[in-house]
């Protein structure tokens, strides 16, 4: 089953060997200089749409899970977003006029806890009237950069959830942090014996529906966890997002930063810790 056919049937799709091995080590090494920044800075920082979430671990020195946009000032990871092999994955499903909202790096260090609940990502596109056909215009996307297995703490996904679109699972915590609970799954209605582990090798590529539940868990083995997020929508379906690819062709990001998630922008632009 090609990816169309299975992004389309299933709700999400793997893509083997998007990226080659010396490429995956290029996007690495630009990944852990992101993380270094993080680190440097101790405590949560934001800059714009950059935003670096830092948290205090169990012994005190700083934990990066999750820096967004990061694309804003690293070189490298502003190519990746743009490489036209997204174009050949995306545009049969939503078309060649391609706004992006996801820029996302997630680690998972070994040990670490680092979970995700179980979630939709419909839930964080907000305002409603932003987002318009979002089963049908907007994919995410996941660059592995080290192997993903369920000691990893790989994604976990529910085939065929999409289809039912927005569904009642528990919204009451945070997602990042929170443990992924069989219970609400069953309150949603889903048997959580359909969860499947979506497992990677470094350089493939996962898309999934926005309306896909899915999340994952601890990470127990013996290296980093590293995921390259991007999240594509088409242009005419979303008033929000830096543009990424217009009649086929990358966009570079402007002088300045456009609307995104971060609702204070334009009040509150400048360099800051939150």
């Amino acid at each position: 089953m090609n990816q169309v056919a299975a992004y389309r049937d299933r709700g999400y799709a793997i893509v083997r060997g998007v990226f080659s091995k010396d490429e995956i080590k290029r996007i690495g090494e630009a990944i852990d200089a992101v993380h270094a920044e993080g680190v440097a800075h101790g405590r949560p920082f934001r800059h714009g749409n950059l935003f670096y979430n830092v948290r205090a671990g169990e012994d005190g020195t700083p934990i990066v899970p999750m820096v967004q946009w990061p694309s804003y000032h690293n070189r490298v990871l502003d190519s990746v977003r743009l490489d036209p092999r997204w174009l050949d994955l995306l545009a049969p499903l939503i078309g060649t006029d391609l706004k992006q909202i996801i820029n996302q790096l997630h680690w998972k260090a070994p040990g670490s806890k680092g979970d995700f609940a179980w979630h939709q990502d419909s839930r964080f596109r907000k305002p409603d009237a932003a987002y318009r056909n979002l089963g049908e215009s907007y994919i995410q996307t996941g660059l592995a950069i080290d192997q993903h297995t369920r000691a990893s703490g790989a994604m976990r996904m529910i085939p065929n959830s999409h289809r039912a679109g927005p569904l009642a699972l528990d919204t009451s915590t945070e997602v990042l942090g929170t443990e992924m609970s069989d219970d609400w799954l069953r309150d949603a209605g889903i048997d959580p014996a359909d969860v499947i582990d979506l497992e990677m090798e470094p350089g493939d590529i996962a898309m999934w529906n926005p309306y896909l539940v899915h999340g994952s868990g601890r990470n127990s083995a013996d290296h980093q966890r590293r995921l390259y997020i991007n999240g594509y929508v088409r242009a005419q379906d979303c008033d929000r997002g830096e543009w990424a690819f217009r009649d086929g062709k990358p966009v570079p990001l402007g002088p300045e930063p456009v609307l995104v998630h971060y609702e204070a922008l334009h009040e509150n632009p400048e360099p800051h810790y939150v």
